[in-house]
């Protein structure tokens, strides 16, 4: 049987830092894990977005405290349906109100059809941006800032919106969306990599 459960932050740590494609530990407020009876076979982590501006440019200052990234998906074998079933019913059990973003990154290959499959708003690609890459051993001690880096443009992302609420925080939520909603976009979309090793785990109780 098919079960999502809320699950502890390091429960999720060997599968982030393993099987997901960043390889590091985001800020994790909730965390939901995919059972398959018992064995945990995948994770969902929601966390404040590392972008002040984002949270205030989603739906205004006003609902900046509501905002949460989805900012790891991550399962064992990908198999069919999984990921919907993960997304969708871990969405359900955020406190709420919440407002939650999530991007597709399209250096990955990725478009987001998991977010079009659970019913998330397309809100157009994230803007230009450029990152300084360090060229030798020129990084600030405490920053890791290299200021003879070279610029390299930021690979765009596809960002979607999610409201969970009652009907009322919904349709509020829905007005204060500052962003355009567009169509979906489609394309080839690489699955995502499921290659790396963990230990799939015993649900805890």
């Amino acid at each position: 049987m098919i079960t999502v459960n809320e699950i502890q932050s390091w429960e999720c740590e060997q599968w982030v830092l393993h099987k997901h494609y960043a390889k590091r530990m985001p800020p994790i407020s909730h965390a939901y894990g995919l059972f398959d009876d018992q064995t945990l076979i995948g994770v969902v982590t929601y966390g404040s977005p590392p972008s002040r501006p984002l949270c205030v440019g989603v739906c205004g200052i006003e609902h900046v405290d509501n905002v949460l990234e989805l900012n790891r998906l991550v399962l064992a074998d990908n198999a069919k349906n999984q990921a919907s079933i993960l997304v969708g019913r871990s969405l359900r059990l955020l406190p709420k109100p919440r407002i939650v973003v999530s991007f597709a990154d399209t250096a990955q290959g990725h478009v987001g059809y998991i977010y079009q499959a659970t019913n998330w708003l397309y809100t157009g690609l994230s803007k230009k941006r450029n990152d300084r890459m360090s060229v030798g051993d020129n990084r600030h001690p405490r920053t890791g800032f290299d200021p003879n880096g070279m610029l390299v443009e930021r690979s765009r992302k596809h960002r979607y919106v999610f409201f969970v609420g009652n009907k009322k925080q919904v349709k509020e939520l829905k007005l204060a969306l500052k962003y355009p909603v567009s169509s979906y976009p489609k394309g080839d979309s690489a699955r995502y990599d499921s290659s790396g090793d963990v230990e799939t785990q015993m649900k805890l109780l």
